[in-house]
């Protein structure tokens, strides 16, 4: 009997696919024939060696990834990298412009102000983050130690069309979390983008960074080992055990979307599954209301609002008992989400659709 599936909207942890779950448990107790799990192999041994390394490669093959790039695997989150980012980048004295455009960029700017000086290049902030600045907009120093962006707000749903300008020799700094793989991106028009997995790429464990060559000589020296990128660069992400399996599942990710068609198959894909949830939304005639506006609608994190919080403490209890699962919004702003991964199946996004106005009928 096939294991039950449900709809997974989780906004991250998240849905990962049946195909890479398949392979990874049919060599959970013996990987390659080498017998044992990558669980129970040495960091040190060829065989994980051949994982990471050949994880890399494929990456670089996905994105198009110049070889002066890096590409380190870390431990800690995005959020750790919301310290290290002013740690290794920002020299004493100096100050770095932020992008806040939603929860993840405003907590960015949070962690790196704790170590230094940072300005606001730009705030949607009062205006409840649902827009994105015009490049003119922003405010930009031209001395800045980098200019730190966003690419996909997670909780607010805005997304970036197109990366912000930085003025001349001031490094352009990305999270990319949630929307990471997504899409095509041209990485030589940043210096550095870093994405937690857990959300679009893999489980939860490790986060991967893409950084310039010419940013990690700007590293000062005596940082904690874990803590510089440049050591862990050139250590090949093994200065000490890195999450392991994590990164095993990262690199099956990067296969299955090679396998797919690359970035510009699944972007198509993506589309199609937010052109789903979105033309529901906007053929409900204001009984769902989407947070953002249409221009900086998220293609990844759908969050919209209905006429009550009753009405949609009921919209998520009914969606449970059909299958629907993780549409609550987040804690700190309520309403109700659907985040629509690489990994959700069109079906899945055909569904919900047919759900909203069902529910609309049944409660309208």
């Amino acid at each position: 009997m096939s294991p039950k599936r449900v709809h997974n909207f989780n906004a991250g942890p998240s849905i990962l696919p049946v195909s890479v779950l398949e392979k990874a448990q049919a060599e959970l107790l013996d990987y390659a024939g080498c017998g044992m799990s990558v669980m129970e192999m040495s960091h040190r041994s060829k065989e994980f060696e051949g994982i990471i390394q050949t994880a890399e490669a494929d990456l670089r093959e996905l994105m198009g990834i110049p070889a002066n790039y890096k590409i380190v695997f870390v431990q800690g989150g995005a959020t750790l990298n919301f310290a290290m980012i002013p740690m290794n980048f920002r020299p004493a004295g100096t100050s770095a412009d932020y992008i806040v455009t939603g929860a993840w960029s405003k907590t960015a700017n949070k962690e790196a102000s704790k170590l230094g000086a940072t300005k606001l290049a730009f705030t949607s902030e009062a205006e409840n983050f649902t827009r994105l600045p015009a490049q003119e907009e922003l405010v930009l120093d031209p001395s800045a130690a980098y200019l730190h962006f966003c690419h996909n707000e997670t909780i607010h749903g805005v997304e970036f069309r197109t990366e912000p300008v930085a003025p001349a020799g001031v490094p352009l700094i990305c999270d990319m979390s949630s929307d990471f793989l997504s899409q095509p991106v041209d990485v030589t028009r940043y210096d550095m983008i870093y994405a937690g997995a857990q959300k679009n790429a893999g489980p939860a464990g490790v986060v991967v960074c893409i950084i310039k060559e010419d940013l990690l000589a700007r590293v000062p020296e005596k940082m904690p080992a874990l803590l510089d990128y440049r050591l862990l660069a050139e250590s090949g992400s093994l200065h000490n055990t890195p999450p392991c399996w994590s990164i095993y599942m990262v690199g099956l990710v990067f296969k299955w979307l090679k396998d797919l068609g690359g970035l510009p198959a699944v972007y198509k894909l993506n589309q199609e599954k937010a052109d789903l949830i979105y033309g529901a939304i906007d053929a409900s005639g204001g009984y769902y209301r989407g947070h953002a506006k249409p221009e900086a609608r998220s293609i990844m994190n759908v969050p919209f609002r209905m006429q009550s919080e009753e009405l949609e403490d009921l919209f998520v209890k009914e969606a449970k008992k059909a299958d629907f699962i993780g549409l609550k919004g987040h804690r700190s702003v309520g309403g109700l989400r659907a985040s629509i991964y690489n990994a959700l199946p069109i079906e899945s996004a055909k569904a919900l659709a047919v759900f909203m106005a069902d529910f609309q009928k049944a409660h309208g």
